[in-house]
């Protein structure tokens, strides 16, 4: 089946609730299309494992409803056949079936690349995590790396206000759907984000706020980052959880210590009698990642859009892209990402580019 087809089936067998990657893959094994296994009599789909009367009725409630099918994929999902979709993720044991992002959608091949710093932390951090996550967030954006966070209360957002405090680009993966803020508070927080970089959530639009679904996020953020970073948590704490889902993916893990009797770094100090490395400076860790892939570029004033969007003539990959233009993906994202910011081109389903439809304003000769 051609990968837009299906894209279009995977999304719209999504719809049926209780459906999952693993229901679909098992359809898609079943019947040798997801298509096929949409069209399917009644009685063979029953004969699968695990398949009962209500996924056969989500299935003819959604027959009924839509005007057409397969159900076209909204613009801003993005699914597992997808090339922009990071291979860490689909390697998880429990891969994304979707995920809708909004933002800057250039900053994907980065994360297909795991060129990204995940700091995570409590959400009752100290004065001294708060700081720390702070500077992280400074130190990071300076050298060109992209700050990966969960956008919650403590260390996450102080680890973006630093990030965005020095002109960088943060990303953060939500424990909510895209149209909700949670805390309330962040509303400024989470809309700058999304301005500067890349917001990105499991959960569909509308979806109500679930409790497990904080703990579950924290596996994406660590997947997609090259290093992670904890800076302070209690005993208990889901950041705890992020720093044994590092270490089972052997990404380095850095920790900050902590006074020994301060009970909010009990658990983050745990980690350094574990073989986590001790971070005693912000400095420390950016001399051993060396530059990030968006060091600040020599760009003009008023950078000539012509030669990028010639490449990308109606529409280009960022491969095809790569191809074109004989750029590294690090100075491929940059302009990306300044000519997303500029308003100039757009992304489409599945991560190309295209022009905008509206006039560009060139530079004067």
């Amino acid at each position: 089946m051609a990968i837009v087809g299906r894209r279009s089936w995977w999304w719209t067998w999504l719809q049926v609730p209780g459906v999952g990657i693993s229901r679909i893959k098992q359809l898609e094994q079943a019947f040798g299309s997801l298509q096929a296994a949409w069209w399917a009599p009644a009685e063979q789909l029953l004969a699968l494992p695990g398949v009962g009367p209500s996924l056969l009725a989500g299935r003819d409630q959604l027959q009924q409803r839509a005007a057409a099918l397969p159900l076209p994929v909204p613009p801003k999902v993005l699914l597992p056949s997808d090339l922009a979709m990071p291979p860490a993720l689909t390697a998880l044991p429990q891969p994304p079936a979707a995920l809708f992002w909004g933002g800057r959608g250039a900053l994907w091949p980065l994360l297909r690349r795991q060129q990204a710093i995940a700091v995570i932390g409590s959400r009752r951090a100290s004065p001294y995590g708060c700081r720390w996550a702070q500077q992280l967030g400074v130190a990071l954006a300076a050298a060109g790396w992209p700050v990966i966070s969960g956008l919650a209360e403590g260390v996450d957002a102080q680890a973006h206000q630093g990030c965005l405090e020095a002109g960088g680009t943060p990303i953060a993966v939500l424990g909510t759907s895209l149209e909700r803020v949670y805390p309330r508070h962040h509303q400024r927080l989470q809309s700058q984000v999304g301005r500067r970089g890349l917001l990105i959530s499991e959960q569909a639009p509308g979806a109500p706020g679930l409790r497990g679904a904080f703990a579950k996020r924290n596996r994406l953020l660590v997947a997609m980052a090259q290093a992670v970073v904890l800076v302070e948590c209690p005993q208990r704490s889901g950041a705890l959880l992020a720093a044994q889902i590092a270490w089972s993916l052997q990404r380095p893990l850095w920790v900050v210590p902590a006074d020994s009797d301060r009970a909010s770094a009990a658990g983050s100090n745990g980690w350094l009698n574990q073989g986590a490395t001790a971070l005693l400076d912000p400095t420390q860790l950016v001399e051993a990642l060396g530059p990030g892939p968006l060091q600040p570029l020599a760009l003009p004033q008023r950078p000539d859009p012509s030669p990028l969007l010639s490449a990308l003539g109606s529409g280009a990959s960022f491969e095809a892209l790569q191809r074109r233009l004989h750029l590294s993906p690090g100075a491929l994202a940059q302009q990306l990402l300044h000519h997303e910011q500029q308003g100039w081109i757009e992304a489409l389903p599945g991560l190309c580019w295209r022009p905008r439809h509206t006039e560009i304003d060139l530079p004067v000769a």
